[in-house]
């Protein structure tokens, strides 16, 4: 029997915005596999973001329960959602989220601070992480001294430096061109099959689809295919 590495059941999500309440999520219900490579699609405002951040523990939902590796995540409190976050989970980001004045190692290493790693474990970590996504020689340079796909690379390595059991990625490929794109989804691809983590990626390109395992089509909050 496959491991369920995540289970939504009965999710709903509801904001307010100048007096209007926006159902982000309606009823999601939703299997994935520990090991599968998921594609979250569908149009701006579909509540794809939403359904990450909720499955991440970001942000908790109204309604529903949200079990990942086994545990509840709806029902932790914050001090438990952070240790599991550490441990258990990556994040890839649209704008990198890098700091300006670290170079490509030190932004990895950053993720590990504070640690009760000796430093040298520390280094022989990143460096194995920038490796993992052919960026390594670039790991002395500044996010300013990159371009758009190896500062995207190097957000990667950051977010597998701690070896985490899923890693979550809100349209990795918005702020590049398709050719660094089709390359970051590439990268995130041979991680899925080498390290066998669980990989989240949202988009709204259907054009990268065919990179998942699995397309979990979104539109106006509902899961629709």
């Amino acid at each position: 029997m496959k491991e369920i590495m995540i289970k939504c059941e009965g999710v709903h999500k509801e904001f307010r915005l100048r007096g209007n309440i926006i159902r982000a999520l309606i009823n999601v219900n939703l299997e994935i596999e520990a090991g599968e490579f998921i594609m979250i699609q569908g149009p701006t405002g579909c509540g794809k973001t939403t359904l990450l951040n909720v499955m991440s523990g970001l942000d908790l939902p109204d309604e529903g329960s949200v079990i990942l590796d086994g545990e509840d995540i709806a029902r932790a409190n914050e001090d438990r959602l952070s240790n599991i976050r550490r441990q258990k989970i990556g994040f890839v980001f649209q704008d990198f989220n890098l700091v300006d004045n670290l170079t490509a190692i030190e932004n990895v290493e950053a993720l590990l601070w504070p640690t009760v790693l000796r430093t040298k474990e520390i280094e022989d970590r990143a460096i194995a992480a920038l490796r993992a996504v052919d960026v390594l020689e670039r790991k002395d340079h500044y996010p300013s001294d990159l371009s758009g796909g190896e500062r995207q690379r190097v957000g990667m390595a950051r977010a597998i430096i701690h070896q985490p059991r899923v890693l979550f990625a809100d349209e990795p490929t918005g702020n590049l061109d398709p050719a660094s794109g089709t390359n970051v989804l590439e990268l995130l691809k041979k991680l899925n099959r080498d390290l066998g983590t669980t990989m989240i990626v949202v988009t709204h390109d259907s054009s990268l689809v065919k990179y998942g395992d699995r397309v979990v089509k979104m539109d106006r909050g509902r899961i629709v295919r």
